[in-house]
């Protein structure tokens, strides 16, 4: 994987493990350890000046918004903390734990990213706030170093909902005792290196001690004496661990990390189902023998980061074949062309291979956050590329979209077509303020400030380039330091130029600029996703002025000379608009396109466009008048637009129409429950059937409850059931609401007569039934009035038909309610109704 000519006798595990040091070293004393002979070494975020219009204001936001914003939402867990030191100093508390079991850990990561913010410029008021959360936590650590206020607490004030186990370490699984602790030392170590303070990190170092001795000596006071001798059940502290050893130089650490690694799928393996199953925590076999990305997809990539965290610092190369193989799973059958991963809302993870629906999708931001961590851990440990430009994509669009631009709220899922009724974010049609479990918040607050850290790396006398943006450094090189000054507009132009300063006019070095994926035939690596296009171009390189001539290799161009100060080197990214089609594979994205420019996804959202976004369609070869344009004003001002010539589809007939579209990362900025949509038809009959359309003279419909995989419009597209348990067409249900009576509203698009009521059930035979019983209700002067049946019908409870019903009197209305009784132990589901 390496490339021979840039590094020589260097393998794998040698480039990683220098480059994971950097990855790992921010400032602050600290004791320096030396990896393996070699060296790819990333220069970390401290190091590198933003002088960037796209990252700089994240930045700031970040400062100014995200962080305090989310110190503030995490003030329980602070709370909480405070509770159990006030119990451990005998004092009397009466108020009970509040929030789950790992709401610490939310705050954890919060702090990490403020220590972050600290690293890059000082403030005094954020470190004293730091400090006095820091006291807090450690007058709530026990003294043997225990460290989870769950268990700490007496049984009376613990959360009830809260099943935790029964007592320390009973319940590694889904306690999240060791996944808590994790995310304390990545920020205590973070603190130290920021301050150089040390009380945080005496905390995580008295806590690892305390793990070691129950997990893997014994300690009379746990398990009966016994090493728990479990790796647990959501990975976080295997890498974590590592990062204690780079501050530290304490070799302990890096060895419980490659114990929990080795550990994990031998001595325990859960024989349950579900949430319980063997492969949800990835358990199912020895981490070395695994192929497959399966189960929870943050704990995956969180596991996979921590096994490359391990090969690179211990030298281990027996888990590199996972590693690759693993990643060409998800690259070559299990990721969304936005770098979302885990597409399965049961359990926030891996589907089978192809399934990635774009509605009912989950791809959690977290997750996202995982898949960025993995892969440039994989790049820095081959020097290849194409890490590098899946790490990107899943940035850029997925990681993203998790904030709005103001920094203050948040998604938790990120589904790639949304039609601005349905709750998909945990309860609501768009971003949300906070959430109960807010891994998705804070994991964005620690990640954001790192991104400059991801932009340069070097290996002996050659430089690499791997993200792009403005921004200054100081490489040190073996000839003398060399400065590096880029300049660009990236992502949204292709155009770079870097100014190169070196120390001594003639050092000779070799830059190596990075040539992403998405100028080829791809927007992203892997087997998933190809341009159906033939706007390709190639990246073209200049210095001073004089295009060079080079050959990409592992996704970079070389320019290897004697550099002198005051040479300029021009690299050119072109950025037309792409069109991308998924493998046949994919069934939600069969024969349909999505359009790319740069890095970047885009989609339509409903502000910008006159009709549906989800009912256009899109004809690849009249896409030659396509235009980039920019929002003037507004919140999204100065971010680009693609217009496209395009058609919408209707139950009616076609209608030709402009379609504007904006980055995926932007949408849902001017306003909730609207709609979005990524992958366009390429024809009128597959955006119909894409479509929940309504037909007829029904305009909206509002349903008391809808089960989340339901869609309330589909009792009203149009599309006929051929039994009473079809699940070929959509439906609407009330699962899980079992016995509780349910309603539907249908707005006509007029006043009309009413002649008749017809009414399909659904009917799964087990948990949506045949209701008791229904009726109907109707508006009329403002007032609801009894739909009365005609005297030889009835409201009809029969499957596999419709159930019609006229009215006794003459009605007119514009508004109807269908008010359902379902049986005691089951819902209730209509597949299609009527008003004649």
């Amino acid at each position: 994987m390496c490339n021979r000519k840039i590094v020589s006798n260097m393998n794998i595990r040698n480039l990683f493990s220098a480059g994971l040091l950097a990855l790992m070293v921010s400032c602050g004393t600290q004791t320096e350890v030396t990896p393996y002979d070699g060296a790819l070494t990333q220069i970390s975020f401290d190091k590198v000046t933003l002088q960037d219009d796209f990252w700089l204001p994240r930045l700031n936001t970040q400062k100014q918004t995200l962080v305090p914003f989310s110190l503030e939402k995490t003030e329980s867990a602070v709370e909480n903390l405070r509770r159990v030191g006030a119990y451990l100093r005998g004092e009397r508390v009466t108020e009970q734990f509040v929030g789950p079991y790992y709401v610490a850990s939310d705050l954890f990561k919060v702090m990490e990213g403020a220590a972050y913010l600290l690293t890059l410029e000082k403030d005094e008021e954020l470190e004293r706030q730091m400090d006095e959360i820091i006291d807090v936590i450690a007058a709530a650590q026990a003294p043997d170093g225990y460290l989870y206020e769950h268990h700490i607490l007496p049984k009376h004030l613990r959360n009830p909902r809260n099943n935790a186990g029964e007592r320390p370490y009973s319940y590694v699984d889904h306690s999240h005792e060791l996944y808590n602790m994790g995310h304390m030392y990545e920020g205590a170590v973070a603190y130290f290196r920021a301050t150089g303070k040390r009380k945080w990190l005496d905390v995580a170092e008295k806590n690892a001690r305390h793990i070691n001795k129950v997990f893997f000596e014994g300690d009379p006071n746990y398990n009966d004496g016994k090493p728990v001798m479990q790796a647990p059940g959501h990975e976080e502290i295997e890498l974590a661990l590592v990062k204690l050893y780079q501050a530290t130089g304490e070799k302990l650490y890096l060895d419980m990390a490659k114990k929990f690694i080795d550990i994990r799928g031998v001595t325990y393996i859960p024989k349950g189902t579900g949430l319980l199953s063997y492969d949800y925590a990835q358990q199912y076999k020895p981490v070395r023998e695994q192929r497959y990305a399966i189960g929870h997809a943050v704990r995956a990539t969180y596991l996979y980061s921590g096994m490359a965290d391990v090969a690179a610092m211990t030298g281990d190369t027996t888990l590199e074949p996972a590693l690759d193989a693993i990643w060409h799973d998800i690259v070559d059958r299990k990721m969304h062309i936005t770098g979302g991963l885990g597409a399965v809302p049961g359990i926030e993870g891996f589907g089978p291979d192809y399934v990635l629906p774009n509605k009912d999708t989950y791809n959690e931001t977290c997750a996202a956050v995982g898949n960025v961590f993995f892969n440039y851990r994989m790049f820095l440990m081959s020097g290849d590329a194409k890490y590098v430009d899946v790490a990107e994509v899943a940035l850029y669009n997925n990681v993203l979209a998790g904030v709005n631009l103001a920094g203050n709220r948040f998604f938790y899922v990120n589904p790639l077509e949304a039609d601005g009724r349905k709750a998909f974010n945990h309860g609501t049609a768009g971003r949300a303020p906070w959430f109960g479990t807010a891994c998705c918040p804070s994991n964005l607050a620690r990640l954001i400030p790192q991104v400059s850290g991801m932009a340069y790396s070097y290996a002996e006398d050659n430089v690499y380039c791997g993200f792009y943006m403005g921004s200054e450094v100081e490489v040190p090189m073996a000839g003398g330091n060399v400065v590096l000054s880029q300049h660009t507009q990236y992502p949204f132009d292709g155009n770079i130029t870097i100014e190169v300063t070196p120390k001594a006019d003639g050092e000779e070095f070799t830059l190596w600029l990075r040539v992403p994926t998405w100028c080829g035939e791809q927007f992203v690596p892997g087997e998933l996703y190809h341009f159906d296009d033939s706007e390709a171009a190639a990246a073209v390189v200049r210095v001073n002025g004089r295009k060079v001539r080079s050959e990409v290799v592992d996704g970079f161009l070389p320019v290897r000379r004697a550099w002198s100060a005051g040479d300029v080197v021009e690299l050119e990214l072109p950025m037309p608009v792409r069109f991308s089609v998924a493998d046949e594979r994919v069934e939600a994205d069969r024969n349909r396109v999505c359009v790319t420019r740069g890095p970047l996804v885009y989609c339509a959202e409903e502000p910008d466009n006159e009709y549906n976004v989800s009912s256009y369609f899109v004809k690849i070869e009249t896409q030659s008048s396509s235009s980039v344009d920019e929002f003037t004003s507004g919140v999204l001002a100065a971010i680009p637009t693609i217009n496209l010539v395009a058609s919408s589809a209707s139950v009616d007939g076609e209608s030709e129409a402009d379609l504007t579209l904006i980055p995926y990362y932007a949408w849902n900025n001017r306003g909730d429950n609207m709609a979005m949509n990524v992958w366009f038809a390429r024809d009128a009959e597959t955006a119909r059937n894409g479509m929940v359309m309504t037909v007829g003279n029904i305009a909206e419909v509002k349903a008391s409850h809808t089960n989340n995989s339901d869609d309330v419009y589909a009792v009203a597209d149009g599309k006929q059931p051929k039994t009473s348990h079809d699940t070929s067409i959509s439906r609407w249900t009330s699962w899980s609401q079992k016995g509780k009576e349910q309603w539907l509203e249908i707005k006509l698009k007029s006043e009309q007569d009413v002649e008749a009521v017809s009414v399909y059930w659904y009917d799964d035979k087990g948990g949506v039934q045949l209701p008791v019983a229904w009726s109907i209700d109707y508006m009329s002067d403002g007032k609801w009035v009894e739909y009365k049946p005609y005297v030889t019908d009835h409201f009809g409870v029969e499957g596999d038909k419709y159930n019609m019903v006229h009215p006794a009197a003459p009605v007119k209305t514009d508004m109807l309610r269908l008010k359902m009784k379902p049986k005691a132990d089951a819902t209730v589901g209509i597949l299609e109704l009527t008003i004649e």
